[in-house]
């Protein structure tokens, strides 16, 4: 069944103004005043998908530019850009500068999560291991998953199904290996750990770390905080954390270490499948994922395993699935930089794929994108007693100073799935995402027609 014709009512019903009732609980031994009807039963929510219809009515360019015009002209959204198509069949309905490259931020990972679905099989898995070294000495060696977690066992981790250092501590002590010591091999990563256009500061501002092959918890000090600010030094930090679970203390008892390529290996976890990790990374925008699937891409595809090598990776995986890439700019995979250049008719174009029958491995990076009033990064977007956007938009937002832009998709009121790529600049982002959101919105009541 192709994913284009369903969209889930899942969220609709947690999210939609007045879709759960909480009923009022009276204690028993209370008399109800006569004429007072009972207390009705709690309202139950029932999941379930829902097939749109391949039917729907077909929407055309002069009902869709009708149903926006006034939204579209917010000053709120200052250089504004924009491409709106119809996802079954991927004609384009609606234009403004669609070609004009534009600081996507984050909007950058829908390249990125694209990539990888194409690329890479959705099952592929990353194992992080410890090995022996010499005189009690133990080595964790990182293999590009920052979902590792720090979390003991029995704690939430921020990530899906995460790998634990608390397992590989438990592997460990099972195995019977008494430990002197613990290292770090970070041999995995080549080249700088920063991009030379971000900006340190946005470390302790909790927007990335550097890009290390061993990291934990996505390098945030306060590991469930999707805000928090990251470490300076997310291999050593992993690495204190495991010296930790195993009781070994002391000056020095975490360095850093080439393990054997013959060394033995005495405990190893594997991340959660491709698939889930892309979803982590669209649903929280999250920069680190970002950048460690790009390289995970590029490693695969025989490149670098650096953040240049990313880059490349994503741009050639794009290009050789047909996507036209002539004038995409980009310094990182996950839009952190202002050096970054794409058109909206790509960001467009991208989702169509996803969204229609185009390309049905691109079809699970769907379910990674935040609903509009109800999670991730849209969760206090789309006010659902004002905006009829709220829970039929599903989008990849991004941020950065003056830069604000929102691609994803839509279900319009006839049953329609439209995509759309809208990019503003040059105003607020408390200003430009609200306008933003009115015209997504729009879409979702326009017929259209």
């Amino acid at each position: 069944m192709m994913l284009w014709t369903v969209i889930s009512v899942v969220i609709l019903a947690l999210i939609a103004a007045g879709s759960v009732a909480v009923a009022l609980h009276l204690d028993k031994s209370d008399e109800l005043p006569p004429g007072i009807p009972p207390q009705p039963a709690a309202i139950s929510v029932n999941p379930q998908i829902k097939a749109v219809s391949a039917n729907a009515p077909e929407p055309t360019a002069t009902g869709l530019s009708r149903a926006i015009a006034t939204s579209a002209r917010n000053p709120a959204l200052g250089q504004f850009t924009g491409q709106i198509s119809d996802a079954l069949t991927g004609a384009t309905l609606w234009t403004d500068s669609p070609a004009e490259p534009r600081v996507p931020a984050s909007n950058a990972k829908i390249l990125t999560a694209s990539a990888a679905l194409l690329a890479l099989p959705h099952d592929q898995r990353l194992t992080t291991t410890v090995v022996a070294g010499p005189n009690g000495q133990i080595i964790l060696k990182g293999a590009g998953d920052p979902t590792l977690s720090a979390q003991p066992r029995g704690a939430d981790t921020f990530y899906t199904d995460a790998p634990r250092i608390a397992d590989l501590a438990a592997q460990i002590r099972k195995a019977g290996i008494p430990v002197s010591s613990v290292a770090v091999d970070t041999s995995a990563y080549t080249g700088p750990t920063m991009e030379r256009t971000w900006d340190r500061r946005d470390i302790a501002g909790g927007d990335i770390t550097p890009i290390e092959s061993l990291i934990a918890d996505g390098g945030r000090i306060e590991p469930l905080d999707e805000y928090s600010p990251r470490v300076e030094d997310p291999a050593i930090s992993a690495g204190t954390a495991l010296a930790g679970a195993l009781g070994v203390s002391g000056p020095g008892r975490v360095t850093e270490a080439t393990a054997s390529a013959g060394g033995q290996v005495v405990a190893k976890v594997t991340s959660a499948p491709l698939v889930t990790r892309v979803n982590d990374m669209m649903r929280y925008s999250d920069n680190v994922l970002a950048e460690t699937l790009s390289i995970e891409l590029s490693v695969a595809r025989g490149g670098p395993a650096s953040i240049a090598g990313g880059v490349s990776a994503v741009e050639g995986a794009l290009a050789e699935h047909g996507f036209d890439m002539t004038a995409v700019t980009l310094s990182d995979a996950s839009g952190l930089s202002y050096a970054n250049r794409v058109p909206a008719a790509v960001l467009d174009k991208l989702m169509a794929a996803a969204s229609g029958p185009s390309q049905p491995l691109m079809r699970s990076m769907l379910d990674g994108l935040p609903v509009a009033g109800g999670t991730g990064t849209l969760a206090d977007r789309f006010d659902p007693t004002t905006n009829p956007g709220a829970g039929w938009v599903r989008a990849k937002t991004g941020t950065l100073t003056g830069v604000s832009s929102l691609t994803g998709i839509v279900q319009t009121i006839d049953g329609r799935v439209l995509s759309f790529a809208l990019m503003s600049g040059g105003t607020s982002p408390a200003d430009a995402r609200p306008a933003l959101d009115d015209v997504a919105g729009d879409l979702r009541e326009c017929g259209c027609r």
